[in-house]
């Protein structure tokens, strides 16, 4: 069975779709359309901006969003899934890809959950930092004992956890993560703490828009972030989508959940190639 996944925020590079842009109608439209949604030339920044330009949460995420939905597009009859997941941003472009949501939804979606997450980064100073060769439940462990906001977010593999928080929080749990025998603790350059409680006016002001939207029956199933399991039902996909803001990524234990499922390939849909390493340390096996 083919399973297809979609990379989130820290994928993007400049110049990705630029190709795709020139050599295909299809996606020319669909990019010239994304510019008039969204009020500002978004191809301008992905394809001649700077890495700074693409590094704001506002940019960063509709122009992963557009690479991946785009190029699911102009892959014709090879995009055939029997299964999609996406990692954070990449499940709204599993979504549209699949038929969950119409690219015009998907992309007003991203674009207001990136406006809602820039807002709550700038009310607490916050950050992530990703941990390396420590158990998750000695990550959970550590976290749990601090006396400031630091979760867990990310499952990303085993032995990489990325962790979420208050700036001083952050670096208590690194001190102590790095004490308790990680190889590494190490800060990322991100505006603030994804999927953390800090996100929670991000996700009452998202969960307005994702219920005034409509959602269909995804051609094949969804495994989603929050519950790591198969849904086809709008309703809980919309229940999950709003969960995901404050709620880790659980990225392990979906491809696990897929490979059990039946998922012999794994096709990663949009700029490098993170999701593909990912697998790889999830799976050995895996093609």
């Amino acid at each position: 069975m083919k399973a297809f996944v979609f990379p989130g925020q820290g994928a993007q590079f400049v110049g990705m779709g630029k190709n795709l842009y020139e050599e295909s109608v299809v996606a020319k439209e669909m990019y010239e359309k994304a510019n008039d949604i969204l009020g500002f030339r978004i191809t301008d920044l992905m394809f001649n901006g700077t890495d700074e330009d693409l590094r704001q949460t506002r940019v960063t995420q509709p122009a992963v969003f557009l690479h991946s939905v785009i190029l699911a597009k102009t892959m014709g009859d090879a995009f055939k899934p029997d299964m999609v997941a996406g990692h954070s941003l990449g499940e709204f472009s599993a979504l549209v890809a699949v038929r969950a949501l119409s690219f015009e939804d998907g992309l007003k979606l991203v674009h207001a959950r990136a406006l809602a997450m820039q807002k709550a980064c700038e009310i607490t100073p916050s950050t992530m930092a990703a941990v390396l060769n420590l158990p998750d439940e000695k990550v959970e462990e550590i976290c749990a004992g601090i006396d400031d906001v630091v979760v867990p977010a990310n499952y990303n593999c085993p032995g990489q956890i990325v962790i979420s928080g208050s700036e001083s929080g952050i670096d208590k749990a690194c001190e102590q993560l790095l004490a308790a025998g990680a190889k590494r603790a190490l800060k990322l350059k991100v505006g603030g703490a994804f999927h953390s409680p800090l996100m929670e006016p991000a996700r009452a002001e998202l969960a307005q828009a994702i219920n005034s939207t409509r959602f269909s029956i995804p051609v094949c199933p969804v495994y989603q972030n929050v519950t790591t399991v198969a849904e086809s039902n709008p309703e809980t996909i919309k229940t999950n989508l709003i969960a995901q803001l404050t709620a880790p990524v659980k990225w392990t234990q979906s491809i696990q959940n897929m490979i059990k499922d039946g998922a012999t390939s794994f096709t990663e849909v949009g700029p490098g190639n993170v999701l593909q390493g990912l697998i790889k340390k999830i799976d050995p096996a895996i093609e």
